[in-house]
């Protein structure tokens, strides 16, 4: 490849890191094209899956400040860049994996933080956007006995479910925070009556 073209790829690559959320590096070894090509197709327009040389991505991930794919980059190589959810991508992934064993999670970055092939395949057991959405919803509609035990779930859901809830909220909306403390009025209304019910049978 002439210098030029280097050159290109290079910063393509590292405007891929830095336009993504999330990047998924994998080996292919043993894939065929179509295999690849159904690949693709699984995963959705969201994400855009590359085949990419070492040398290259070691310079463009070090461009955009991915410093955890260094060791990782061996054999052929290809990047699942993620445009949209997390979670979602990773199911794919996982799910192709298990259909077709040659291909290989070798690790990842979400959010600038690096993720190990164990933690993605932890990160594709959690639920999408779309069904945290639908269970806020749902919780908010129902009552607040039930609120709370949404609410009970793993924090790192619960921040995730808030940040999805803000990006659908439309750009007039109450922010996340007030949405947030809403629900949270919600749950702690019950305690509020009946500590005012106590006060009235006392007197």
């Amino acid at each position: 490849m002439a210098r030029p073209d280097k050159a290109a790829a290079v910063a393509e690559l590292t405007d891929e890191f830095r336009s993504s959320n999330g990047a998924v590096l994998t080996e292919y070894r043993g894939l065929t094209v179509a295999q690849l090509k159904q690949l693709r197709v699984s995963l959705g327009d969201d994400v855009n899956y590359a085949v990419v040389k070492n040398t290259l991505t070691k310079i463009a991930a070090k461009d955009a400040g991915v410093e955890s794919f260094d060791s990782l980059l061996e054999g052929p190589s290809a990047i699942a860049f993620i445009k949209g959810d997390a979670v979602v991508a990773a199911k794919g992934l996982r799910d192709f994996a298990k259909a077709n064993p040659l291909l290989v999670i070798k690790g990842g970055v979400l959010d600038g933080k690096p993720l190990s092939s164990d933690e993605i395949s932890k990160l594709a057991d959690l639920e999408s956007r779309e069904v945290l959405l639908a269970k806020l919803a749902g919780a908010m509609k129902a009552a607040p006995q039930q609120a709370v035990s949404l609410f009970a779930a793993p924090l790192s859901q619960a921040a995730r479910l808030f940040a999805a809830l803000q990006e659908k909220l439309p750009a007039e909306a109450a922010p996340a925070a007030d949405v947030q403390d809403t629900v949270q009025d919600t749950v702690e209304a019950p305690a509020e009556a009946s500590t005012e019910e106590t006060a009235a049978a006392d007197s």
